[in-house]
């Protein structure tokens, strides 16, 4: 039986319910050596047996569902700064309470090893005092960056790595933050540029292409947001995160059942990550699936005891029962028919060399019709 979302749901509560993100959560990775700078109101039968949940009662359940990228306060990995051993120009610091902080002698690691520990705020203020002192590090302006976005001064973020780039425009990492943070101002359209500047740089990374897909599922441009997730998995197959997209665009469209594969094949890859199990959770709620969308959600809690989001999901289907239409599910024939599918995909855009008598032959293979 296929469930129906209400039209009267809003925009902003199916962004919510379909974990379509007002802030972006990819982890910004490793900061390279300088030398790598270049680079539902719920309805049920009288029997309580089955229930039927329309889209808009997921979305004002307390957000169920959750996308984009990785955890926006994730730490990104230790690694050895440029120079910090510039000598004190002049004097910046912070109010912490009625103490005054001074960081004008603050260095790379300190600020660095306080952003890593999740204190955005403060590292951001360290890291405004150490750009001070060096105005021509880029790396500097782009950890100022960082966590200016993470603690929420959207535009702080914004002109810090506006002026990373302005040192070194070859950046892509600082693209695809900054498109990041005007994806959160809700401007889409110079985030699609930022993107598309790192496509230029760099047509080979599957973050550059999920990216164009955030923008993109901004713009309400889903069938280039589809495709360009499928391109994301053709560059890199186990992106787990634009599988997760992905799925999440289905279920916006109502495809429940092709939300399955991806989000399957996001769980297999990475079984301890309760925002996948979660979204999984959602897809097998909506398509008839009760038992195991409770499996799904229970395994969330599993990873994240205080993950309230698969906790409120637990909680709308205890006690209830699977469609009796429905098929039974098997989670791991999912996962590898999304494997065989994204192989397909791999395939259709390889240029393949023919032999011929005479001469080698280029030509590029036509990608099968999607199912």
């Amino acid at each position: 039986m296929q469930l129906r979302a209400s039209s009267r749901a809003s925009e902003r509560g199916l962004a919510l319910a379909l974990g379509i993100p007002t802030r972006d959560n990819q982890a910004p990775g490793a900061i390279p050596k300088e030398a790598q700078m270049r680079t539902t109101k719920l309805h049920h039968t009288s029997s309580r047996s089955f229930a039927m949940i329309p889209l808009v009662a997921i979305a004002l359940a307390a957000t169920s569902a959750c996308g984009g990228d990785e955890k926006a306060g994730s730490p990104i990995a230790t690694t050895s700064p440029v120079s910090t051993a510039a000598p004190v120009s002049e004097s910046s610091g912070t109010e912490s309470g009625t103490l005054r902080v001074d960081y004008s002698n603050v260095t790379y690691e300190t600020a660095e090893s306080t952003y890593n520990q999740r204190r955005f705020t403060e590292a951001a203020a360290m890291f405004e005092a150490y750009v001070q002192r060096k105005p021509e590090n880029p790396w500097g302006h782009y950890m100022l960056g960082l966590s200016a976005w993470k603690s929420g001064d959207f535009d702080q973020a914004r002109t810090a790595f506006e002026r990373s780039l302005e040192l070194d425009s070859t950046h892509v990492k600082t693209l695809l933050n900054l498109a990041r943070v005007l994806l959160d101002q809700e401007r889409a359209g110079e985030a699609k540029e930022r993107v598309m500047a790192a496509l230029a740089l760099d047509s080979t990374s599957g973050e550059v292409y999920r990216m164009m897909g955030r923008t993109h599922t901004s713009l309400g441009m889903l069938d280039d947001a589809i495709e360009s997730y499928r391109t994301a998995l053709t560059v890199e197959p186990t992106e787990v995160w634009a599988m997760n997209n992905l799925a999440l665009i289905y279920i916006r469209q109502e495809r429940y059942k092709d939300a399955l594969g991806p989000l399957a094949r996001a769980v297999q890859l990475r079984p301890g990550a309760p925002v996948f199990q979660n979204n999984l959770g959602i897809a097998l709620e909506l398509s008839g699936h009760t038992g195991a969308a409770r499996d799904a959600y229970r395994a969330a809690i599993a990873a994240d005891s205080s993950y309230t989001k698969a906790q409120v999901s637990l909680a709308r289907v205890e006690g209830l029962e699977d469609d009796p239409a429905s098929i039974p599910v098997e989670l791991s024939v999912l996962a590898d028919a999304f494997e065989r599918e994204v192989q397909q995909w791999r395939e259709g855009r390889m240029a393949v060399v023919v032999p011929d008598i005479s001469a080698a032959v280029n030509f590029e293979i036509v990608p099968a019709p999607e199912q």
